[in-house]
C-alpha cells in the first residue's frame, strides 16, 4: 500500500514538533536535532519536517511504496508523464536508505517516489557517498536541483544547498 509523503522546511523545529504532535495526536516516529517524521495511518502519510537551511514552507511531496513491485509501478507511471526524471538508487536521505526517483510537476513542485530499505545514522549522502551536511548538520538537504528536475544537463545538486564554486 502506498503512502503520501509531505516534507516541510521549518524555522523552529521544537515549536513545529509540538504543533504537529498536537495536530496528529502522535509523537514523531523519528526525532533528530534537525528532523522529525510521523508515519501516520490515519491519514496514511509519511509527514516530515526539517530545519536544514531551506526557506520555511513546502519542501516536496512524494509517494512512498512498500515493495519493489510498487516502486516499478510508480516509476512506470512517471515515465509516461514525459517529463525529466532524476533517478537515485541506493541513496541515503532523511536518515533512511532508499531507491528513488524525482520529477517536477508542470508547476515545478518536486515529487519524490521511493522505497525505503532501512535507517541511516546520517541525514544524507551525495552521489560520492560523502555526507551532505557541513558537520554542524545545518546546510544540506536531499533531492536534485530545480535545474536537474527541469532536464538541464549537469550534476544534480541538492535543491536547498548553497551553490559552490571551484
Amino acid at each position: 500500500m502506498k503512502r503520501l509523503h509531505v516534507h516541510v522546511s521549518v524555522s523552529d523545529l521544537d515549536q513545529s514538533v509540538r504543533f504537529y504532535s498536537t495536530l496528529f495526536d502522535a509523537e514523531p516516529t523519528v526525532l533528530k536535532g534537525d528532523y522529525a517524521k510521523w508515519m501516520l495511518d490515519d491519514p496514511r502519510v509519511n509527514f516530515a519536517i526539517s530545519k536544514r537551511g531551506a526557506d520555511p514552507g513546502l519542501a516536496h511531496l512524494g509517494i512512498q511504496v512498500e515493495n519493489a513491485a510498487e516502486l516499478d509501478e510508480v516509476f512506470g507511471r512517471l515515465a509516461e508523464a514525459e517529463l525529466p526524471i532524476v533517478e537515485e538508487r541506493a541513496t541515503t536521505c532523511c536518515y533512511a536508505n532508499s531507491d528513488k526517483q524525482w520529477i517536477a510537476d508542470p508547476e515545478g513542485i518536486a515529487w519524490e517516489t521511493f522505497l525505503t530499505h532501512g535507517e541511516s545514522t546520517v541525514y544524507g549522502r551525495s552521489a560520492a557517498s560523502a555526507p551532505l551536511n557541513d558537520g554542524a548538520g545545518t546546510t544540506a538537504c536531499c533531492g536534485p536541483s530545480k535545474a536537474a528536475l527541469a532536464g538541464e544537463r549537469g550534476e544534480p545538486k541538492p535543491a536547498c544547498c548553497p551553490a559552490t564554486t571551484a
